[in-house]
């Protein structure tokens, strides 16, 4: 009796499994991943860039450092990008710290290039950070 019981509750909970989504196959299911990819990617690289414009308008206006709100922007943006946003933040700032270099010390770069002598942090943000 028990034996009967137990085998009636096994086929219950196999009839009554739920089915695992699969990876959605084709070549149409391939192209809407990459194109979803690609969008998160570009809508990150922009938080990234108003993150960095901000940081430098907030110096501008002598704003507190390390404020609540920037500390609560960048969470956002770790939270969404995780640990590559940390490493892309660090990528742009060794750029400015080689474009900075190179100003002092008279190397022709293309920022200068595409912005002559009136640059701005802001003009030189939106150029190193490129997003569509």
């Amino acid at each position: 009796m028990f034996e009967l019981i137990l085998l009636t509750f096994v086929i219950y909970l196999f009839l009554n499994r739920k089915k695992k989504k699969g990876k959605p196959r084709g070549l149409d299911a391939e192209l809407k991943a990459l194109i979803q990819e690609s969008n998160e990617s570009s809508a990150i690289g922009t938080e990234i860039k108003s993150f960095l414009l901000d940081v430098i308008n907030d110096d501008k206006n002598d704003l507190e450092k390390f404020s609540d709100a920037r500390i609560a922007q960048a969470q956002r943006i770790l939270d969404r990008a995780g640990p590559a946003s940390f490493y892309w933040m660090s990528e742009i700032a060794a750029q400015l710290s080689i474009l900075a270099a190179a100003q002092i010390n008279g190397i022709p770069t293309n920022v200068k290039a595409e912005l002559g002598d009136g640059a701005t942090p802001e003009a030189i943000v939106n150029i190193v950070v490129r997003t569509k």
